[in-house]
């Protein structure tokens, strides 16, 4: 499909981009720490060290990869204390108003997230917004990877879609990676998991708003 005739479109990262989930995501992460008997580190702490794959991020802070054993005891640690702290979170300020402003602009929107799939899509349902998008892609194979190959899927399966016309938008470097490696632009959003430092070094757009992603995505894929 060519440039004129696709309409501009947006892939946006959930966990810490349209879900405010920081709270419990550091909160996830200490819990999991505690099992290897480590010390709980500060939100700051995680936004400056935070990488993927994850064990790598665990290796920054524990001095080594953890063990398949250790791996397995903490992804699952994770993912029980987010999954009961999530009901705390809500989305961030403002990105109800911004979803239904882009889809009453005449563009699409869709949602890849690593977050496991079956939990991704009652939790978009429930907060009203499912209807903006026209996917909603969460992971389903085993946790801890990259994007990369999940955006070109994702935007494989998306009709009437141009990569070149595409924006993600999500608040880590590995969504501006995942863009680049799937023919995409991408705008980091420093609201997530991620430090400003941290962001600016990957060579795309970085803003302290939604806001000003939807506006730095209209401009790149204009």
């Amino acid at each position: 499909m060519g440039k004129k005739t696709a309409a501009a479109h947006i892939v946006w990262d959930w966990n810490g981009t349209l879900f405010h989930d920081n709270d419990a995501i550091i909160g996830a992460t200490n819990a999991a720490f505690a099992e290897l008997g480590m010390e709980p580190i500060t939100m700051e702490q995680y936004r400056a060290l935070y990488c993927v794959p994850v064990p790598k991020f665990y290796e920054r802070l524990l001095g080594r990869l953890p063990t398949d054993a250790e791996w397995l005891v903490m992804d699952e640690t994770f993912h029980r204390y987010y999954a009961e702290q999530r009901a705390m979170c809500g989305l961030t300020t403002g990105a109800t108003e911004l979803l239904a402003g882009w889809q009453s602009a005449g563009c699409s929107q869709s949602i890849l997230s690593m977050y496991v799939h079956d939990e991704l899509v009652p939790l978009v349902r429930g907060f009203g917004i499912e209807p903006h998008f026209i996917r909603v892609d969460g992971r389903t194979g085993p946790s801890g990877g990259s994007k990369a190959e999940h955006m070109v899927r994702h935007l494989g399966s998306l009709a009437g879609v141009d990569p070149a016309r595409t924006v993600v938008i999500g608040d880590a470097a590995d969504d501006a990676v995942a863009a680049r490696h799937a023919g995409a632009q991408a705008v980091l959003y420093t609201g997530g998991s991620h430090s400003r430092a941290s962001l600016e070094g990957v060579g795309v757009p970085v803003v302290d708003t939604l806001a000003d992603a939807v506006a730095e995505a209209q401009r790149l894929a204009a």
